[in-house]
């Protein structure tokens, strides 16, 4: 009999879009499958040709799954060193051009079959789960799982009626995560509260980081110069993603920063606007096309300038910590996480972000200890990720909370199980009409996928 636990990971977003529910979900599933002690599923979204366009970036374009799926692996081998046994599967998805994002497609926890449902782990499952109608999620599954990667409520609140439109979105996330997931994992104090949740980083970084941190640490003790470029910042390039405040803290202090040279690397729809703002400082600030920040151009700058405050838990943060940078960074919540490391400098208010950036530019970076090195890696992240969800437990406390319910059920004691039950089923009879789903946001004929999804990826119903 074959006991193998099988955890399918369902994310929002696939490469080749560089976003993070896109790399960290795919390491995740990688290092997860790495011993061979488990049976690993990535489910990822299918893209028809008209999105794939609107998404992908350097015109990228895929004529079926498994040409992106090769694609996937092949980037993902150049970057472990070792055989990722796991395997990949498509949903439908559909682009949201008003949210940014790809919206799940008809009732995707259909894509693992009932005998192989186990273990589920959402990544962003209030983004998975707000227009879900099918099969509840906890039914289908023994134990559900969600990751909750993005503080939505920040994003919303820069919109127009931003506080009351997070107060709705709050209170609607708060709904769909409690009804579906067993267990929440917070990457951070970030991110809204919700009920079973804890906060643990459990992302790591690509390995090649912590490669080039190595090569420049033996740099930094040879003859060679391990830093010969001054500060920076990569980031999709939207006001909301750092811009903002970076930009605005170079404006109102142009005079203390003089002779301050700084690039910026990122596309995104915002990058006309943030082009013009740069050009206006008297700053030496230089706007760049986004290039993937393993590559060589990025490694010889020293100093990482990243004041957002709209991340949970900023991936190219982490990278550049890995790589042997200086990280000057807000003291805010998202980056908790890094401030046990050495080369993670904190500012308070804009005076101190003034007085940090200037110190650091003329500092050396401190290199990173093997633990502190090992603390950054997926190997380390997946440790945590194991101990936080309790996996090990998973049988045992299934078993009797099933011998439980049933003991409950049949003398109705069981309130709280009733109350959720009723909620669930209302969101799945919500959730089954075209009106109601277009009312709460959803994309128009997202119920069911399309003639053309449904050739694409084979589906049959």
């Amino acid at each position: 009999m074959d006991r193998k636990r099988h955890i399918a990971i369902f994310t929002t977003a696939s490469l080749p879009w560089m976003t993070g529910t896109a790399v960290n979900p795919l390491f995740r599933a990688a290092y997860l499958a790495k011993n061979g002690e488990r049976k690993i599923t990535l489910v990822i979204p299918w893209l028809s040709l008209k999105d794939q366009k609107l998404v992908y970036p350097n015109n990228t374009k895929f004529g079926s799954p498994s040409e992106q799926e090769s694609y996937i692996r092949q980037w993902l081998d150049e970057r472990i060193a070792f055989i990722a046994g796991f395997t990949i599967r498509f949903y439908p998805g559909k682009f949201a051009v008003d949210k940014r994002s790809i919206l799940p497609v008809g009732d995707i926890s259909k894509i693992i079959p009932d005998e192989e449902a186990d273990i589920a782990v959402l990544e962003e499952p209030e983004h998975l789960t707000w227009f879900h109608h099918g099969k509840r999620w906890k039914d289908k599954f023994r134990l559900v799982i969600g990751i909750i990667h993005t503080n939505y409520l920040e994003y919303v609140k820069r919109e127009k009626n931003g506080q009351f439109q997070a107060f709705l979105l709050k209170n609607v996330n708060s709904w769909v995560v409690s009804i579906y997931c067993h267990k929440v994992i917070r990457l951070s104090a970030a991110t809204q509260d919700y009920p079973r949740s804890i906060i643990c980083n459990v992302h790591g970084v690509n390995p090649k980081f912590l490669e080039i941190g190595k090569k420049r640490f033996e740099q930094q003790h040879g003859s060679n110069q391990a830093f010969t470029k001054g500060a920076y910042y990569i980031g999709k390039m939207i006001w909301s993603k750092g811009y903002g405040e970076l930009l605005k803290l170079l404006h109102d202090h142009q005079k203390e920063l003089a002779g301050l040279e700084f690039d910026l690397y990122g596309n995104g729809e915002d990058s006309g606007q943030i082009k013009e703002a740069a050009s206006k400082l008297k700053l030496m600030v230089r706007v760049l096309p986004g290039r993937d920040h393993v590559d060589p151009l990025f490694h010889d700058y020293k100093v990482f300038l990243n004041p957002s405050t709209t991340d949970v838990v900023c991936t190219t943060t982490a990278e550049a910590l890995a790589m042997g940078k200086i990280v000057v960074c807000a003291n805010h919540p998202s980056n908790d996480f890094f401030k046990q490391f050495p080369n993670c400098r904190i500012y308070d208010d804009e005076n101190g972000f003034v007085e940090v950036t200037r110190k650091v530019l003329s500092e050396v970076p401190v290199p990173l200890t093997d633990a502190q090195r090992g603390e950054l890696s997926w190997e380390a992240a997946t440790e945590r990720f194991l101990r936080v969800s309790e996996l090990n437990q998973v049988c045992t406390t299934t078993e009797t909370e099933k011998k439980s319910s049933k003991k409950f059920a049949s003398v109705s004691l069981n309130l709280w199980k009733n109350i959720e039950d009723t909620s669930a089923y209302f969101h799945y009879l919500a959730l089954g009409y075209e009106a109601t789903r277009r009312a709460f946001g959803a994309i128009p004929g997202s119920l069911q996928p399309d003639e053309e999804q449904r050739k694409e990826l084979g589906l049959t119903n």
